[in-house]
């Protein structure tokens, strides 16, 4: 038994690289391959692929590809797989991985878990009490007009080490906490118990950081100059120790970085509160510490743990309805009067705005003055409409902007494709009580139960950190720069909402962004945010600033009608600022 666990991640969403899961088993010596398949939207996608395939579906087919491409060495390695691909329907993924096992003569255990899906309880869940209400908008989802499609409430990780205690080589995961692959078999390896929680908070912050693939090593960087090569960039292995701290690195001789920024980026990446709650424990992200070790390794300790929250997250996705748009490019002067003109056409010759659900219309100033090629000349409008009725939004409202190509402003050019069209689907994040998860694990021919850890009989601990006092910068500002030659960004969607992580490089840039960077400054920066609420969180032992804005994505990636859905691009608008900064802080 090694020290350490070695636990590699291969894949940070549906659609990654499937070479790297081989990659990363001959790479280099690895105990643990894990992928993360399951964002939000993810389900709604293995929801529509059941609709169309059957019942036995709803699970991510690419990953037995990878499965296939990497058995036998896993077992000639004794390499153990744990993956949440199973998605909607794991007992199905489970029966194809042991039909790829018997088709190679390997001898692999493959054990599932249930219990995360609530659509087939709804009723006795309503009849319980249970309101699971909008966690932004606070609304009952049983008083609510549509309909849901799939509701799975983020399991833990004790179901996966108790697969793993049954002697599992291959653990296949419903809608689990991305973070959960990651912290099952560091509990299994070490034999954590359910109240170790500064151990499991260890674990829980080492899978944060490798869910998301490549982001870890590289991958999406704030400085990405830094980075030596993207080429062949190299995915994330946490190596954890029985104390809960570890390292992040990388195999040998690939490309990416793995560096104290690329860490604290993706520490960042879709959080809220830095008290990161999980059903296993809540891992308080302000007080780790991170440090360079060695080139591509990077150490993290010291991250404090409190007893689990007594409620279960659920993602519920629903019927929104549908949807459908149109862009225009819109060429030279006059460019809003244009874009008057050709909105109120639109809607008098389709009956109105006030017929559908939604209309979201937006210039986007793209034009500059005295342009000297065509392309700068451009602006472009985008409108979008929704509505519960399909005929309203179909392609009688395409038509109906087509019939203005040559009867409107003039100029006009159109861009097919760029607006989503179809059914969309509307994110609800929910909560309900940790009791009335049943979550059960079939292995070896035996179904076990798990108890959620907040139902067994703990003591109540709660981490109070420690006030961290932030170096003062008592300079004028007297020199002006962008904000990200010295700041670096990573943002991203939580559901309708969107998170932007700031950081430092030193002690005294950290001191000026500290007292620097309000809500009420961010909002002077990008004043597209003002009339959205704002929460800030401090991260000082990191040198970060974590921002929450609430509702800025509507009710989730498939219905948001702004054009980065997913606000992936918004750490890098605040980094494309102006600001003035003392010039004795830059060194």
């Amino acid at each position: 038994m090694t020290q350490n666990i070695k636990i590699a991640n291969c894949s940070g969403f549906y659609g990654d690289n499937l070479s790297i899961a081989r990659k990363m088993v001959e790479g280099g010596p690895i105990d643990v391959l894990t992928g993360d398949y399951l964002a939000e939207l993810t389900m709604t996608i293995l929801y529509n692929q059941k609709l169309k395939r059957g019942e036995d579906f709803g699970y991510v087919g690419t990953f037995l590809k990878q499965f296939k491409e990497v058995a036998k060495l896993c077992e000639d390695k004794k390499i153990k797989i744990v993956s949440n691909a199973g998605g909607l329907n794991p007992a199905s993924m489970a029966k194809e991985v042991e039909k790829i096992i018997k088709e190679l003569n390997l001898n692999l255990k493959v054990a599932y878990i249930e219990g995360d899906d609530l659509m087939p309880r709804l009723e006795e869940l309503s009849s319980a009490g249970e309101l699971l209400k909008n966690i932004d908008k606070k609304n009952d989802l049983f008083s609510y007009e549509k309909k849901p499609l799939t509701a799975n409430a983020y399991l833990g990780a004790w179901g996966i080490k108790e697969a793993l205690d049954e002697g599992a080589d291959v653990v296949i995961c419903p809608r689990v906490t991305d973070a959960a692959v990651v912290i099952g078999p560091a509990a299994w390896k070490f034999n954590w118990a359910r109240n170790d929680f500064d151990k499991l908070a260890g674990a829980l912050a080492a899978g944060h950081i490798i869910e998301c693939g490549a982001q870890a090593t590289g991958g999406n960087y704030a400085f990405f100059k830094e980075v030596p090569s993207f080429k062949d960039i190299g995915y994330p292995i946490a190596e954890i120790n029985e104390d809960g701290s570890f390292v992040v690195t990388k195999h040998p001789g690939t490309g990416g970085l793995v560096s104290v920024g690329t860490v604290t980026a993706q520490l960042l990446y879709e959080i809220g509160s830095p008290a990161y709650a999980n059903p296993d424990v809540i891992s308080h992200f302000d007080t780790l510490k991170i440090e360079q070790e060695s080139e591509d390794r990077v150490y993290v300790s010291g991250c404090r743990g409190s007893s689990p929250p007594k409620n279960h997250k659920v993602c519920i996705n629903l019927a929104g309805g549908f949807r459908n748009g149109t862009e225009l490019l819109i060429t030279g002067l006059d460019i809003e009067e244009k874009a008057n003109l050709i909105s109120e056409t639109i809607f008098e010759s389709v009956g109105g705005k006030d017929q559908f659900d939604k209309v979201d219309i937006q210039l986007h100033r793209t034009d500059k003055e005295n342009p000297e090629t065509n392309e700068q000349a451009q602006a472009f409008l985008r409108i979008d409409v929704m509505s519960k009725d399909s005929d309203l939004v179909g392609r009688l409202f395409s038509a109906k902007i087509i019939e203005l190509a040559l009867a409107n402003f003039p100029g006009w050019t159109g861009r097919s494709g760029v607006v989503p069209n179809g059914p969309y689907i509307e994110y609800w994040p929910a909560l309900v009580d940790s009791k009335h998860i049943k979550e059960k694990i079939f292995v070896d021919g035996k179904v076990l139960e798990i108890l959620p850890t907040s139902q067994l009989d703990f003591e109540e601990v709660y981490y109070q950190k420690e006030p961290t006092e932030v170096k003062k910068i008592t300079e004028k500002p007297d020199k002006e720069i962008f904000f990200g030659e010295i700041f670096g960004t990573r943002s991203g969607d939580k559901g309708g909402c969107a998170n932007l992580g700031v950081w430092s490089k030193n002690i005294d840039t950290y001191g000026f962004l500290y007292d620097f960077l309000t809500v009420k400054k961010l909002k002077e920066l990008l004043p597209d945010l003002e009339p959205f609420e704002i929460d800030r969180f401090d991260l000082p032992n990191i040198l970060s600033l974590n921002f929450y804005i609430h509702g800025i994505l509507q009710d989730g990636v498939s219905s948001s009608t702004r054009m980065d859905g997913q606000a992936k691009s918004l750490g890098e608008y605040l980094r494309a600022k102006k600001i003035s900064i003392p010039k004795t802080i830059l060194g």
